[in-house]
């Protein structure tokens, strides 16, 4: 590994001048996509509204939405993006020149997938390039090459199935647990920008008249392209919807009817499950160890207008004296499912994150029997791709612990999802499932679900 000092990650870029208009953005994605890629750092954290990177923080609300869309676009289309600069460069980059790389892939993601203007792109990245001292001899190696791709677009867009393979370990994953059938339908899945889900209160097809979306099996109103920051979309104030991908929704509804159940979510924040169960007319508590984390659950409970009990700490620390009727554990996991929404997962993951997190989810599926109890339920669930934190934890908890029963997923409690409840009576879901003549329409988070019983 370099020494820092040595790393050309656009440190010691010069404060950009009013003259230059979308420079900020585009330096601010530059950055950014350095921490995910050479320091291996969540995006997530890095575009908190809250407690996100300053220079992110810095931004119009505009611009920090444009600033997630570069960054998104270049992570998600990485491998294309490696191939199609290399085939323009006379000779390699120099090792360390990290941020000149990272300026060309944000800037060729913006002139391949966004809405950016070509000339704006390739202006700005010269610009970008010019301001930072230890750049500034590659400008015209940024315009020559930017040039070239921007007058092949269409020749290149049209080579992206041949080239788009994502990293080793990924597709490994992939084809070891789908074969290459499902694994090239997921692949062309995660290529393509996701929409937006919510899940509403009551009625639908209402809001999906109301606010130009599509209602989908599982209830959910999808959203193909969002206009505006999300707290300004009608029935955001008055709590009437939530943000919450239509298979994370699932997990919650194979407790059946939960009216006055008293409900343990472990590991719930950010509380979509919460919500959902609490609107049904659960009592519920939501654990986790966060509690900033915890915080915003109680605030966003508040605006939804619903009544949620709060408890900090790891939930093997809950008092032992109270059992719950059911418990949904929502289990940390390598969020492989989630790459499409969360594209920097795959450059900050790999094979042996998954052994560790699944080694992890057994250990607390097993501790979760605790607060349970007898004859209740346990919901598990996860956000990966790969049934080695899945099926085979379920697995290997039910051959070692007789108190533990299955009780599986009957196709008729999921109308118009059968095609997702496995053979064994579990869900399983991916990006390839849910159809539809529109892809940004199409898929879903990858997720696991099983149903347990305390005997």
């Amino acid at each position: 590994m370099q020494n820092n000092k040595d790393q050309h990650n656009l440190k010691s870029v010069n404060p950009p001048s009013d003259n230059y208009p979308g420079l900020a953005v585009r330096l601010t994605a530059i950055r950014l996509l350095g921490a995910v890629v050479d320091k291996k750092t969540s995006l997530d954290g890095l575009v908190d509204d809250s407690h996100g990177h300053p220079h992110y923080l810095a931004l119009s609300v505009r611009d920090r939405g444009l600033c997630r869309a570069i960054v998104g676009a270049a992570l998600r289309n990485r491998s294309l993006i490696t191939t199609i600069i290399d085939g323009y460069l006379e000779r390699p980059l120099p090792e360390n020149a990290r941020g000149l790389k990272n300026l060309l892939h944000s800037a060729c993601a913006q002139i391949l997938f966004l809405n950016v203007a070509d000339h704006a792109a390739i202006d700005l990245a010269v610009t970008a390039a010019k301001n930072d001292p230890r750049s500034r001899r590659f400008c015209g190696l940024v315009n020559a090459v930017l040039r070239k791709i921007a007058s092949n677009k269409l020749d290149l867009l049209a080579s992206k199935a041949q080239h788009a393979q994502p990293p080793a370990w990924f597709l490994k994953l992939l084809q070891d647990n789908y074969g290459q059938v499902t694994t090239t339908h997921i692949l062309e899945a995660l290529a393509t920008q996701p929409a937006l889900d919510l899940t509403v209160k009551a009625d639908p097809e209402l809001w999906a008249r109301k606010l130009g979306g599509v209602v989908l099996p599982t209830g959910t109103v999808r959203i193909a392209e969002a206009v505006g920051p999300i707290d300004s979309f009608e029935g955001f104030e008055e709590g009437d919807w939530w943000v919450q991908n239509a298979a994370a929704s699932i997990p919650a509804k194979l407790f059946g009817s939960i009216k006055d159940l008293h409900i343990a979510d472990l590991c719930a924040a950010p509380g979509g499950k919460s919500a959902q169960m609490a609107h049904l007319g659960a009592r519920v508590t939501a654990i986790d160890l966060s509690s900033n984390r915890l915080k915003r659950l109680q605030s966003n409970m508040e605006r939804l207008k619903l009544k949620v009990d709060c408890w900090v700490g790891n939930f093997k620390d809950y008092p032992a004296n109270e059992t719950f009727d059911a418990v949904l554990l929502d289990a940390p996991c390598s969020s492989t499912g989630t790459i499409r929404r969360h594209p920097d997962i795959l450059w900050t993951k790999n094979l042996s994150d998954i052994k560790k997190l699944a080694d992890l989810q057994r250990d607390l599926l097993i501790a979760a029997f605790r607060l349970v109890k007898r004859g209740g339920t346990i919901v598990f669930s996860n956000c990966s791709l790969a049934k080695e934190e899945g099926e085979e934890v379920v697995s290997d908890v039910l051959r070692q612990h007789q108190q533990i029963g299955l009780a599986p997923i009957l196709k008729n409690e999921l109308p118009g999802m059968e095609n997702l409840i496995t053979k064994d009576g579990y869900l399983r879901t991916t990006p390839a499932d849910f159809a539809n003549e529109n892809p940004i329409l199409a898929g879903l988070d990858g997720f696991f679900a099983a149903r347990l019983i305390k005997r």
